[in-house]
């Protein structure tokens, strides 16, 4: 049985709270945001509050959210209040320590471009500047500004339409599509932690949009079951259009079933062997090759 501490938001401290929310809703996007107030000064801040909500029309919303400490607004906020434009560059690997290092809390009109070492480039519809390093630049009009409270810590939803897009030509793949295993993207977690969308860290999930998967719940019972499976595998083995039929099974997956079969005479051993030889199959991600071996060892029971 799983224990539990839970609480309500109300009885505990708005900076605990935000602690809880920065570490369980996590890795999030950051959108990298330039903007300029109405004397054009120029500020460049991230803010992990982010995602796109919309592809028609393609919008973006971040959340430059109130001071938990004194109540006070982000430059941010008020310069897309005063300029509703604002540009949203994307984070990779390759500037996260500058971008961290523009999260510091200069005073008013000192440009974290200039601080953090990074290249302004223009923009072509909006007034603030792109981040040149940045893989993915989206230029945007604010929509609205939508605030969710007065007291400190409430968030000020910045409703952002894209107007036109940068990318940079070495992290397109060959159909012209951004290619995932280029942009080396970070995350925020909590605390001071972030994550890096890259190398062994990436993995595919084949996506049940086209098809109909079978579900878990059609799996037969000594699968359903295992011990060894994890919820994960049994996920990927509910995605499956079509179980196989016994008489399609090749047969060199009946041998080497037949083969463990034969050196474990103890049925709950014969089992959990073959489901571990089934599981490393799905773990490296030859889905076929595990399902027949999972019901050829069924019926072998």
């Amino acid at each position: 049985m799983h224990e539990y501490k839970s609480f309500d938001p109300e009885n505990i401290s708005t900076g605990s709270m935000h602690q809880y929310l920065l570490a369980a809703v996590a890795p999030r996007p950051i959108a990298f945001a330039s903007t300029v107030d109405s004397e054009g000064n120029i500020n460049l801040s991230p803010f992990s509050f982010f995602n796109a909500f919309s592809a028609n029309p393609p919008i973006l919303v971040f959340s430059p959210a109130r001071r938990g400490r004194d109540n006070t607004t982000k430059h941010t906020y008020d310069n897309v209040k005063e300029v509703p434009e604002v540009v949203i560059n994307i984070v990779n690997y390759a500037i996260v320590e500058q971008m961290s290092l523009s999260s510091t809390e200069y005073e008013k009109g000192v440009n974290e471009f200039i601080k953090s070492g990074l290249t302004e480039i223009g923009s072509d519809l909006v007034k603030p500047p792109r981040v040149a390093e940045s893989p993915v630049a989206f230029e945007c009009k604010v929509d609205r500004v939508i605030e969710l409270g007065s007291e400190g810590g409430a968030g000020n939803l910045v409703i952002c339409k894209i107007v036109k897009v940068h990318i940079q030509a070495g992290y397109l793949d060959s159909n012209s599509g951004l290619d995932t295993t280029k942009l080396d993207l970070v995350g925020r977690m909590g605390g001071s932690w972030y994550t890096r969308a890259s190398g062994e860290s990436l993995f595919e999930i084949p996506k049940p949009l086209t098809t109909r998967g079978i579900g878990i719940d059609q799996l037969p019972d000594g699968i359903r079951q295992s011990t060894v499976l994890t919820g994960n595998n049994l996920g990927r083995l509910g995605n499956l259009e079509v179980l196989p039929e016994l008489e399609s099974i090749p047969n060199s997956i009946q041998n080497t079933i037949d083969e463990i079969k034969s050196l474990n005479t103890d049925p709950l051993k014969f089992i959990d062997h073959a489901h571990r030889i089934a599981k490393k199959h799905l773990d490296s991600g030859d889905t076929q090759t595990a399902i027949e071996m999972l019901i050829y060892t069924e019926s072998q029971l």
